[in-house]
């Protein structure tokens, strides 16, 4: 059998970037005495004019926004500082003035693209052979700032797709206060940083085996007072570490697709793409899921890891090593011969393959891939985890050919040995079809995670940087056209 016996199935299922789907978000002024004017205006307001005011504002979004005065409120002790005054301001005013320092952002205004798919924690009353799925999509908006967007679905058993409707609200999810960190990972990663000196240890000594973020500003902040001027970096970089590694938490009344994951760190300032989550069993026997996503800052892109069990508490990792670096990094479901395994590419052209004993350090990779065929010369990556099956680990994998034309491929590997690939389709899965070459990226498909259910692999996959679509094809077939 060759590729041109495989039977795609393109669904009718396709989704499309919704430009009502608002964001509350915090309406910065980059100049401190810009922001003191501001509210000096709102203060000189008469307290007859601050009700009528708010009202207007509360009628006009606050049915866009699920409590809409705690966000306000919110901000408002955020720019409280900027007050030139110490007196007493009623409720009405500082919820005003916390309205003047929000805005709207539209999630998704450019683009629904790169989905992930996983199987749901969740798989209860549902008709018989039917799967729960989440999916995960990276939604791109002004600014062409990225981030992390959920849907859930069903996918029966004749193969049908059932995406449900998203909720009409978004919600960023709180911070969580004074997250702990275990002391032996953190030095660990400090020496990987290269920060490991005097004074790192010094200030690492006061610890115990665990401690949390406002211990390690309270210890800094006394070491500072003995410190040089050659150790700032160094507290810079134990701060920023600690921040990097921080989590979050949704609340079990907000629906999957109201939450969000937006860009929160600074090695995240300018985006949070192309999450590839894994279901990921662990030695016990229980699940939980892993994503490794791109970081974006601007300038520097970053692999990092975001790990959760029930998609409402989200904890975000550095990724450490020298095998840590560049996009496309891709786990394993399971850990292999004891050890966690990732596929990653870190040269822009071949896929790599990685092993380690601690999922946040990476440091040997092997070349697993090369670029062979025509629609892929230009460069290989991978498609998301690889997939278990009996025949072998299966992998999708994205190559660039001419015209940047994007396609979707597939290969096999050895399930005890994966660096070893035991078969390849020479002709893509999914290549971009006239309806899908017109988007922000002109001919391209793509997906960041597919999965088998009942015998079919189904494969979300983006069009065009702008929309996503699915199609399904049966699994027998796939492997029958490697070799």
């Amino acid at each position: 059998m060759n590729a041109n016996s495989i039977h795609v199935k393109r669904t009718a299922t396709v989704l499309r970037p919704d430009q009502s789907r608002v964001l509350l978000r915090p309406f910065r002024h980059e100049d401190p005495e810009r922001s003191s004017r501001i509210i000096a205006r709102i203060m000189s307001l008469s307290e007859d004019q601050v009700g009528p005011l708010l009202d207007e504002v509360s009628a006009e979004f606050s049915q866009r926004h699920q409590q809409i005065h705690r966000s306000f409120l919110e901000r408002f002790e955020q720019v409280r500082d900027f007050l030139l005054t110490d007196e007493k301001i009623s409720e009405q005013r500082q919820l005003l003035i916390g309205s003047y320092f929000v805005c709207e952002y539209s999630l998704e205004s450019a683009a629904l693209f790169n989905p992930s798919i996983v199987p749901h924690p969740d798989q209860s009353d549902l008709p018989w052979g039917a799967l729960r799925f989440i999916l995960s999509l990276r939604a791109t908006g002004e600014g062409h700032i990225s981030s992390i967007t959920f849907r859930t679905g069903i996918i029966h058993a004749d193969h049908r797709i059932e995406v449900l409707p998203p909720a009409g609200f978004l919600t960023e999810p709180r911070q969580i206060p004074n997250p702990s960190y275990d002391k032996a990972l953190f030095e660990r990663k400090l020496f990987e940083l290269g920060l490991n000196n005097e004074f790192t240890r010094r200030a690492m000594g006061k610890f115990g085996e665990s401690f949390g973020l406002e211990e390690l500003r309270a210890s800094l902040e006394v070491e500072m007072h003995q410190s040089h001027v050659s150790d700032r970096n160094a507290i810079r970089g134990m701060l920023a570490l600690a921040r990097s590694n921080h989590e979050v938490q949704f609340q079990p009344q907000q629906q999957l697709s109201e939450r969000v994951l937006f860009p929160a760190t600074p090695s995240q300032r300018n985006g949070i793409e192309d999450a590839r989550f894994v279901c990921f069993q662990k030695d016990d026997g229980s699940h939980v899921y892993y994503a490794t996503f791109t970081a974006f800052d601007g300038k520097v892109i970053l692999p990092e890891l975001v790990e959760t069990s029930d998609f409402l508490r989200f904890r975000f990792i550095t990724l450490n090593g020298p095998a840590a670096e560049n996009k496309g990094m891709a786990m394993f479901p399971r850990k292999i011969n004891g050890v966690y395994a990732m596929l990653s590419r870190q040269d822009n052209e071949n896929i790599y393959i990685m092993f380690s004993d601690n999922v946040h350090f990476w440091h040997e990779r092997k070349v697993l891939l090369k670029p062979t065929f025509p629609w892929e010369l230009v460069q290989l990556g991978n498609c998301g985890s690889p997939i278990e099956t009996e025949a072998g680990w299966l992998v999708l994998s994205h190559g660039v050919g001419p015209l940047r034309t994007y396609c979707i491929g597939a290969f096999l590997l050895d399930r005890n040995n994966p660096g070893k690939v035991i078969g390849r389709l020479h002709e893509p899965l999914l290549k971009p079809n006239q309806s899908e070459r017109q988007g922000y990226v002109p001919n391209v498909v793509y997906t960041c995670g597919a999965l088998v259910h009942n015998g079919e692999l189904i494969v979300p996959y983006a069009m065009a940087d702008h929309a996503t679509g699915f199609a399904t094809v049966p699994l027998d077939e796939v492997l029958a056209a490697m070799d």
